[in-house]
């Protein structure tokens, strides 16, 4: 395997590491949308996928936990089952491709070169599924809170949620995601067939060899 295609795999690795850790930060903050009010301007208001907060100017926060599953709205029910598909997804795809990975020692067996290119493709596939699980609840947040801010019927004195710190970690999270499995899948492209065994081959000349001179002597 040449060198340009084991950098193009750890260097896909890395990135995938990185991504799924980013994507794990998105689903723990409770920073997805925030508000804050004219009428106080010392508390400003969070909101994510498991809790609610209030912070204070004064360094103060406190966070609450939804009551109820049954009484969350479709929007966060929605964004709670592709994040955490995609956390799924993006570990299962992590699992698969450590093993086909070049400097790890496995797949000993014949014909373990094409058993390692499938591996680190089947980790590039669902690193970009990963990828794609993930943009899809942060940017359906950050749709439903641009038009929620920009709706006429709402009086401009009624405060709005905004985007939160939470959306653009999601947003690098799932690009560098389906980065990640781009690199994967593209080093598995520029990987050449693994050259035969000095011994295998040296075998194959001299049967080729015998099986000549016995259709000389034939003929």
């Amino acid at each position: 395997m040449d060198t340009c295609a084991c950098a193009l795999e750890l260097l896909g690795m890395l990135v995938y590491v990185g991504a799924w850790l980013c994507a794990l930060t998105t689903t723990l903050l409770p920073q997805w949308l925030t508000m804050s009010t004219a009428l106080l301007p010392v508390e400003s208001y969070e909101l994510g996928l498991w809790e609610t907060c209030v912070v204070q100017d004064v360094g103060g926060m406190e966070c609450r936990a939804y009551d109820s599953l049954l009484g969350l709205s479709s929007d966060l029910k929605l964004a709670r089952i592709l994040m955490c598909a995609s956390l799924a997804v993006g570990m299962l795809g992590m699992l698969v491709a450590i093993p086909g990975l070049y400097l790890v020692n496995s797949c000993k067996e014949r014909g373990s070169f094409r058993t390692k290119r499938t591996l680190i493709i089947m980790g590039g596939v669902l690193g970009m599924i990963s990828g794609v699980l993930c943009l899809i609840p942060v940017s359906y947040m950050a749709h439903l809170a641009v038009i929620r801010f920009f709706d006429d019927k709402i009086p401009d004195v009624v405060p709005r949620w905004e985007f939160g710190d939470a959306l653009f970690c999601g947003w690098v999270g799932g690009f560098l995601l389906i980065v990640a499995g781009l690199l994967l899948v593209t080093s598995c492209l520029c990987s050449q067939e693994e050259p035969q065994p000095v011994l295998q081959r040296r075998y194959h000349v001299m049967s080729t060899d015998v099986s000549f001179r016995k259709r000389s002597e034939y003929v």
